[in-house]
């Protein structure tokens, strides 16, 4: 069984996931990160330009991994059983945020991906994650999932209702794993990585940048890694951002 630290990253192949693979693959040798994509090419590419860097020290694997597909949770869940027989850290980062076609198909794409995906997700690894001495369970949310924020103005994006309303359902059932499986060891968070340069609002530059607004996503990874790390350990079951804390 591998000594290195496992993590497995979805939506690794570009945006925060991607960056948060290179951060902690270019921390230390100790971890072995699981670069996932839902598309397996898009992931051997994605493996291939962060070795090409040369500022790797961890070893690389690409995975494949539809969060809304059963079969690619479950098989994804043996590949992991099999290679290294647990699970260190889980970053459930793949996300959609579509705004086109009519309002149940964006309901239903939405939750599916962003909440029902994320949470199937980790009820497969959880006995992987259980076979960890030092669990983590990692989920990218939003600070436009804040019920708070939103009704004091301080965040709001019309266009995106239905996801903020997603990222809100995903952090109550994060707090639920975490009142739970916190008995049992684990180390749950949501983190919001805050506006980066991400295709999780279109591909075109406009919607990457998000009209200029958008920042580094290695910013993000950097929050993201300083929980893997156990640095943010303080804020277990909290909603976790670069510079402290955000209500509900």
């Amino acid at each position: 069984m591998s000594s290195q630290t496992i993590v497995l990253i979805t939506g690794a192949n570009s945006g925060i996931g991607y960056a948060t693979a290179k951060v902690i693959a270019s921390a230390s040798p100790d971890y072995h990160v699981l670069v996932g994509s839902r598309n397996p090419e898009n992931g051997k590419k994605a493996v291939a330009e962060l070795q090409a860097t040369g500022a790797i020290k961890a070893t690389l694997t690409d995975v494949q991994i539809d969060v809304t597909d059963q079969a690619s949770v479950d098989a994804l869940a043996k590949f992991i059983e099999e290679k290294f027989g647990r699970l260190d850290v889980l970053i459930n980062n793949a996300g959609i945020a579509p705004t086109d076609g009519d309002l149940r198909s964006i309901i239903d794409r939405t939750f599916q991906t962003n909440v029902t995906g994320p949470i199937v997700l980790t009820e497969a690894l959880k006995p992987l994650l259980l076979k960890s001495k030092n669990p983590y369970s990692i989920y990218v949310t939003s600070g436009l999932g804040s019920l708070t924020m939103a009704e004091s103005g301080k965040v709001y994006s019309a266009p995106y209702a239905v996801y903020s309303a997603s990222k809100s359902a995903l952090n109550m059932l994060m707090i639920y794993e975490s009142k739970e499986m916190g008995k049992k060891g684990f180390k749950s968070f949501v983190v919001c990585p805050g506006l980066v340069r991400s295709n999780l609002r279109g591909k075109s530059e406009e919607a990457v940048n998000a009209g200029g607004r958008a920042g580094d996503p290695m910013v993000s990874g950097k929050t993201i890694f300083s929980v893997v790390e156990g640095k943010r350990d303080a804020d277990v079951g909290k909603f976790v951002h670069k510079d402290g804390v955000y209500p509900w």
